[in-house]
């Protein structure tokens, strides 16, 4: 069975689905079209099948004229109707998995995704899920369901699990060129699964089983989490100290061995990192083991909006005004630069909290025009008129590198949570 749907894969003649057209499914979707495989979308956005059946990215890592020519080639197709993954000979599950406010793993979309796989599952079929979720979904939730009718994982049908690796904004590493972690329920299940990587991607890493891939992704993105709040942490102490936290990174990452630089800012934000070790911590507490080292940097990091918020109060307070009435304006709302992607984007906490104090908040970003928070939407303020608004203190909460950060240098308070102002040296400049 394995065998034949390899066959089909070095030949370009099998057909790949690909459900959930956000920032990992629609990049993977063009990379198998280009690849010269007849590659379906399916999403429950009817707004963004039609982008796509349009030749529109909404992506910005994927180019409009690299979907163009795919759609225009007959080799990319999208659609709401999820009755054809019966038509599909492998299926690439690339869902949203969200926690819930109790911090627990929210798999609605994976559930919803692998009920409508296994609908119309049938013999010879490779199913993948990419979606990034804790060790053992894969077995626990959706190789039963997929198995409920009769048909056998790794005998009936193929099953694996691939941790998307997309970095969005990054234009170094793509889809294509990230090496891919493929780990199947069985032998059979890890080598069709590598066979249709390797047809796209650079590199295929395969693993022993499903759960060591499922482990990879919240390893990767755990570490990320836990430097990331160890420097937060430098970052505070060097503040109580009177040290520049930038100058010591800048000169500990000199050593050639046993450093990495990872750097301080206003918070995590994004699908993945903030998310990810809460996967991890409520898996971990089912076998009774307690992640005391994952949690804390989550505390630390955590808390890094509010930490944010005093530094606008001490910059405020140096020319005698308090932030209950103050113009306050945020230079970036998305999660990192480059991107307009406001998941967990702490710039969004900083806004809560400045207005829960009394605050007048305004933002310029223009990778996002318009904001709803807290039950009000906000538009965006075109740069130019938000460096001459007299505002009572400008706040850099994302780096974008559109802005042009002498003009913001310039206004007469700012607080820089990114080290953006680096080449600036003013009283009139707060920085982290």
């Amino acid at each position: 069975m394995s065998q034949a749907l390899i066959d089909r894969i070095r030949k370009k003649e099998a057909r790949i689905g690909v459900i959930g057209l956000g920032y990992v499914g629609l990049p993977l979707a063009v990379e198998f079209a280009r690849a010269g495989f007849d590659t379906t979308g399916f999403d429950v956005d009817a707004t963004k099948v039609a982008a796509i059946e349009a030749g529109t990215s909404y992506i910005p890592d994927v180019r409009q004229e690299d979907l163009a020519a795919q759609v225009k080639a007959g080799r990319l197709h999208a659609t709401t109707d999820v009755g054809r993954l019966g038509q599909m000979d492998a299926i690439d599950i690339c869902v949203p998995t969200p926690l819930r406010k109790t911090k627990d793993p929210d798999l609605s979309y994976v559930v919803k995704a692998v009920e409508a796989v296994a609908a119309t599952l049938k013999k010879g079929q490779l199913v993948i899920l990419e979606s990034t979720t804790y060790p053992g979904t894969t077995d626990e939730v959706v190789q039963p369901m997929l198995e409920a009718k009769g048909l056998r994982a790794d005998v009936d049908f193929l099953l694996a699990f691939s941790p998307e690796r997309v970095d969005p904004g990054n234009t170094q590493f793509s889809t294509k060129s990230i090496p891919k972690v493929v780990g199947g329920v069985g032998p059979a299940s890890t080598e069709a699964a590598a066979a249709l990587y390797g047809a796209v991607v650079s590199s295929v890493v395969q693993v022993s089983s499903t759960r060591v891939a499922e482990m990879v992704k919240l390893l990767e993105n755990t570490f990320r989490a836990v430097n990331i709040g160890l420097v937060n942490e430098i970052a505070l102490m060097c503040r109580k100290m009177d040290i520049g936290v930038w100058e010591v990174i800048d000169a500990a990452k000199t050593k050639p061995f046993g450093f990495m630089p990872f750097y301080p800012g206003p918070g995590l934000g994004g699908h993945c990192i903030p998310i990810d070790p809460s996967y991890l911590s409520w898996k971990a507490r089912q076998y009774g083991f307690e992640c005391r080292f994952i949690e804390l940097a989550g505390q630390v990091n955590g808390a890094m909006p509010a930490y944010v918020v005093q530094r606008i109060a001490d910059a405020l307070n140096s020319v005698k005004k308090p932030i209950n009435g103050s113009r306050i304006h945020l230079f970036g709302v998305a999660y990192k630069k480059g991107v307009g992607d406001v998941r967990e984007s702490p710039a969004l906490d900083i806004l809560e909290l400045l207005e829960q104090r009394g605050a007048k908040v305004s933002y310029t970003d223009p990778y996002v025009e318009r904001l709803s928070h807290a039950g009000h939407t906000l538009e965006q303020v075109p740069f130019d008129t938000a460096v001459t608004s007299n505002c009572d203190c400008a706040v850099i909460a994302t780096d974008h590198q559109v802005f042009d950060f002498s003009r913001i240098a310039s206004m007469p308070l700012v607080v820089d949570t990114r080290n953006a102002l680096s080449k600036f040296h003013t009283p009139s400049i707060f920085r982290l």
